[in-house]
């Protein structure tokens, strides 16, 4: 029987945190629900938390419930859940509600609690069903939660309801038993289940070989509606379950099966829980392989990387720009040989950064550059500014057939292939080291704040290139030396000297110092641009701009007007100085960071 999206009130709201190494834990909400008659406590499933870290579910907040799993366990007397129904004190349990979507409805606030609602507790008349208990869900002080004496366990068939279309997981038939449990529900309070899931992730045999003995193991990523879990399989099990279980498959898993605590140095999913594989675990390939998601993704962008914490685990997805060759590296510990590949993705937020994959995954690359990737699990370094390795444990899609890489694919065949991408070892270098944070301002708040008018101050502004200046004085002849820079003076012997260095050199190396006028929707400004932020404007370096001019057939003049309409991000040093007498503003950007070509 179908009912129509439950409108509720969102009574009490408790965070149980459970932080990962790295700071980027997971964080579970229990949530009191209340239709004005009855209310039942909930957990939000971890792809429902962006309502929480959003801020935009409240107490007092009222909520359209999208999708939710119901789970029963033993209890009390009660009515039937989500009917509301009284029925009889057959065989009674009370209910937990797993809320995996939920709307926020904003325009109605959030106010005082409505009605008088009481506890509902449910009852199962046909089926039985297994706690998932423990105190997640029913410790002592939670909203409406009384201590019950402890009672001894006993031995259900768990049963599942549906909280939308077609129940949870999709069409169940060809599984006798009909009773799956969802991934975000298994702990170690769980009895008897049985999940059906999709494997994301298989890991290649690993051997051991120490004084108390010799082993092996693999490991599989298991992904439902609800959320993912790791499971492994040791020794025997090794070779019971490694040739049945396919990547990209869908499989029944039943009980027996131990589920511990997640080991999060080994997996990068956010399941507080693991399983590991018995001798009796029941692996049954699923004839419906359709029902269950593919690889879910969480994925932040190449420029956000900047405010990630080292050694955190994230999801990423870009353009493949460059692929270098298969290395071969020595393990410092075990001296065992590793082969690795560096990969270099970019996308629209005008950044791009290396990622390392290595064994099986580094030899086995065919992808062409263009190609988009994505990456499940990657780990957080900040070896040059930041960079990326692939887990044991993560995957990795050529051209996935999600939306975000359609769109990254759109945006680079129409504007990102001219582009000239930023790394974060170039930010890095410029004031992030010193652990200075600029503040992103609009040109009207420059102007209006008289930034820089007293001291040096430094902030970011995003704007449009609407103007460069291409007189004789967009360059000057530097030193060819290494980190010098300054300028030198043509000789008249055909050698230009270099007074710092000492030295004289048969030509220079021309480096930018363009006045570039930017616009935004407060206003312009000029800015002053040195060489790295001149290549990015222009996409030439100096010496190849100056070498137009020398044609003296006006070919210059198009490469300047081809570094019109970007639009960038500029990092500034700002300071009021004075010319011809007449204050004049003076910014000059260090990186400007290219975001879209207009």
């Amino acid at each position: 029987m179908q009912y129509p999206v439950p409108v509720m009130q969102c009574l009490h709201i408790k965070s149980l945190e459970g932080k990962a190494p790295g700071g980027l834990g997971t964080e579970r909400y229990r949530i009191v629900l209340s239709d004005v008659s009855n209310y039942i406590q909930c957990m939000l499933a971890t792809q429902a938390n962006h309502v929480m870290h959003d801020g935009q579910l409240q107490r007092g907040a009222i909520v359209r419930v999208k999708q939710y799993q119901a789970q029963l366990h033993k209890g009390k007397k009660c009515v039937s859940p989500f009917t509301l129904e009284v029925v009889p004190a057959f065989t009674c349990l009370s209910s937990v509600m797993i809320v995996l979507d939920l709307e926020v409805i904003a325009s109605l606030g959030t106010p005082d609690k409505i009605g008088e609602p009481k506890g509902m507790e449910t009852t199962m008349t046909e089926r039985q069903n297994t706690a998932i208990g423990g105190a997640g869900m029913s410790g002592a002080g939670f909203y409406g939660a009384k201590s019950e004496p402890a009672q001894e366990a006993k031995p259900q068939v768990q049963r599942q309801v549906g909280g939308h279309a077609g129940g949870f997981g999709g069409n169940n038939s060809g599984h006798p038993a009909s009773t799956i449990y969802p991934v975000e529900a298994v702990s170690p309070f769980s009895n008897k289940w049985t999940i059906k899931v999709r494997v994301t992730m298989k890991s290649e045999i690993k051997r051991w070989n120490k004084a108390t003995g010799e082993g092996k193991l693999f490991s599989v990523n298991l992904l439902d509606e609800s959320g993912e879990i790791r499971a492994t399989a040791f020794t025997e099990q090794v070779d019971q379950f490694y040739d049945l279980l396919q990547e990209g498959s869908v499989y029944y898993i039943s009980t027996p099966c131990k589920v511990v605590m997640a080991k999060k140095q080994f997996s990068n999913l956010s399941h507080d829980y693991e399983l590991t594989f018995e001798r009796d675990t029941v692996v049954e390939k699923a004839e419906d392989q359709s029902s269950v998601p593919q690889v879910r993704f969480n994925f932040c962008n190449i420029e956000e990387l900047q405010s990630v914490e080292k050694d955190a685990t994230v999801d990423i997805v870009g353009v493949l720009t460059e692929v270098k060759e298969v290395d071969e590296i020595q393990s410092k510990t075990t001296k065992k040989p590793y082969s690795k590949r560096e990969l270099m993705l970019a996308d629209e937020t005008g950044y791009q950064v290396r990622v390392t994959i290595w064994g099986k995954t580094a030899t086995e690359f065919d992808a062409k550059p263009e190609s988009i990737v994505a990456f499940k699990g990657t780990r957080v370094s900040d070896f040059g500014g930041r960079s990326l390795s692939l887990l044991s444990s993560g995957t990795m899609a050529i051209d996935p057939d999600i939306p975000e890489a359609h769109r990254l694919k759109g945006w680079y065949d129409s504007a990102g292939r001219s582009n000239t991408f930023t790394t974060h070892q170039n930010l890095s270098s410029v004031g992030s080291a010193t652990g200075r944070k600029d503040e992103a301002k609009t040109i009207g708040q420059v102007k209006d704040e008289n930034l820089g008018f007293e001291d040096t101050v430094y902030f970011t502004v995003k704007a449009t290139v609407v103007h460069i200046k291409h007189d004789n004085t967009f360059a000057y002849p530097a030193c060819l030396n290494a980190g010098c820079n300054r300028k030198v003076t043509n000789m008249g012997d055909g050698t230009w000297r270099c007074e710092k260095c000492e030295v004289n050199h048969p030509r220079p190396q021309y480096r930018y110092i363009m006045s570039v006028n930017v616009s935004d929707h407060t206003g312009h400004m000029w800015v002053t641009c040195f060489d790295d932020s001149g290549l990015l404007i222009m996409g030439k370096t100096a010496d190849e701009v100056m070498e137009l001019q020398a044609r003296g057939d006006g070919s210059e003049a198009e490469a300047f007007v081809a570094g019109h309409c970007k639009k960038l991000v500029f990092r500034c040093r700002a300071k009021m100085e004075t010319y011809n007498e007449q204050p004049r503003y003076v910014s000059h950007p260090f990186l400007p960071f290219p975001t879209q070509v207009c």
